[in-house]
């Protein structure tokens, strides 16, 4: 029975050992796989940036590997949290060995390794760091596959207007070589002229053709984004409306430092090592071992045994490291620290490069929303009152029909240079977007709350 009692014991300290969880769980995983199964439906019809990005939330292999390596971190961090295993030991003499009490059998020990109190908080302090850490690369992925297909969709959105842009001024040089051949019959043109209108005709049949299979090329790299075959169907790109920046650019600096994710991350790795520096500490402290030992003996095989023969023994271990070369514990401490001291750099670099890149994204945007002003509000509507012009006079034999060609060419690469320039801005925004961690369009009574605390997370920075 004593042994039993003494089985037990064992076995109980074995299951009692302290042990962390920490579980991984989405449950709205399903509810986007059932949503994005309805939106792939719509694609063959009228694409929706929106759908795009909740289909692509669901199926793109990058942001999929991304949730994973998240989830190892934060088992990582269960792992590095526990204590190490038990060791069970157990021994059989075939000849047992004589004591006074009588021959000991066989005998089983069990052991634990504790390190020294605090060092698995520190360690669980590093673990939690790479969590949040991989958390941040995997909002930094979702956030490169957002502006990937946004800066898709945009140029889509050009390619589209651009080949209905292509179409119009096709059919208007169709009637102007009818025009061009009817003036010429009454010496009112010359054959250059005819020639010119077959040529510019011509140029345009090329740029539909080209411009076809762009729409192509983009929509198999939209596709391939989504985990699709590069020729599934994707309809007609709903056209977007240009959103204004709400925030200045020294505002979008200041942002950046607060929600950008390498800038986090590089932060976040400073915190890191910092605790990587306070667990080295750790290496010059011993790290101990219980344990628990029960020996087996048996009934003595003399004359006159003792009033406890056969007795069990049992006994408690305590043993514990010495951490003795100190020159390996001390190189331990200066790597921390020197890892500490890269970190920092790191994040100052990081910065600096983030702001910079938000910089050239700046003048590009406005250069961009200068252009759009110019093309919408100058240049297209002079340009369509030239043509207008030119072909009265043509008809009234005030001008000649080369000027009308001529001013009709112009009017075509203004309406193209429109829709570059728009898509160029769209893109370029979601660009900065990324780079400041916010969206940059919000209304102002949202960004007045934005500039309150943009303002007392500098104060606290200053402080």
């Amino acid at each position: 029975m004593r042994k039993i009692i003494v089985l037990l014991i064992l076995l109980s300290l074995s299951i009692l050992l302290p042990h962390h969880s920490f579980s991984f769980v989405d449950s709205n995983e399903e509810i986007f796989k059932e949503e994005a199964l309805a939106i792939e439906k719509k694609f063959s019809k009228t694409l929706f940036l929106s759908d795009l990005l909740k289909y692509a939330y669901v199926s793109n292999p990058s942001i999929t590997a991304s949730k994973e390596s998240w989830k190892i971190f934060i088992e990582n961090y269960r792992i590095g949290k526990s204590y190490p295993d038990p060791q069970l030991m157990a021994t059989y003499f075939p000849s047992p060995i004589e004591t006074r009490l009588g021959p000991q059998d066989w005998n089983i020990t069990l052991s634990q390794a504790i390190p020294f109190p605090g060092k698995l908080t520190r360690q669980g302090k590093i673990l939690e760091a790479d969590t949040k850490i991989s958390k941040l690369k995997l909002d930094k992925t979702i956030k490169n596959i957002v502006t990937s297909i946004s800066a898709s969709f945009y140029e889509l959105i050009y390619i589209q207007k651009a080949v209905n842009i292509a179409l119009a001024n096709f059919n208007l040089n169709q009637e102007l070589i009818k025009i061009s051949e009817t003036a010429y019959v009454q010496d009112k043109a010359l054959f250059y002229d005819i020639s010119k209108a077959r040529a510019q005709t011509a140029q345009i049949r090329y740029d539909i053709l080209l411009l076809k299979e762009l729409e192509q090329a983009e929509k198999a790299r939209i596709n391939t984004l989504l985990n699709r075959a590069p020729d599934a169907v994707l309809g007609k790109a709903s056209d977007l409306v240009l959103r204004d920046v709400a925030y200045g650019l020294n505002e979008i600096y200041a942002l950046c430092m607060i929600h950008q994710e390498d800038v986090l991350i590089a932060k976040e790795t400073v915190q890191k090592f910092d605790e990587a520096v306070k667990l080295s500490g750790y290496e010059s402290l011993p790290s101990f071992k219980l344990g628990l030992f029960y020996a087996s003996i048996g009934d003595p095989d003399v004359p006159t045994p003792p009033k406890d023969a056969g007795d069990d023994a049992i006994g408690v271990q305590l043993g514990l490291s010495l951490p003795l070369w100190f020159g390996k514990n001390k190189s331990q401490i200066s790597k921390a620290t020197a890892s500490k001291r890269k970190a920092k750099a790191d994040q100052l670099v990081i910065a600096n490069q983030i702001k910079e890149k938000i910089s050239r994204l700046w003048f590009k945007l406005q250069n961009s929303k200068r252009l759009v002003t110019l093309y919408e509000k100058e240049l297209i509507p002079q340009s369509m009152r030239s043509v207008q012009t030119a072909e009265t006079w043509f008809r009234h034999g005030d001008g000649s029909f080369a000027d009308l060609l001529e001013i009709q060419a112009t009017a075509y690469n203004f309406q193209l240079s429109l829709a570059r320039a728009k898509a160029d801005y769209g893109k370029t925004l979601v660009q900065l977007e990324q780079l400041a961690g916010v969206v940059l369009d919000k209304q102002i009574k949202d960004k007045q709350i934005k500039d309150k605390k943009i303002k007392k997370n500098k104060g606290d920075r200053d402080s």
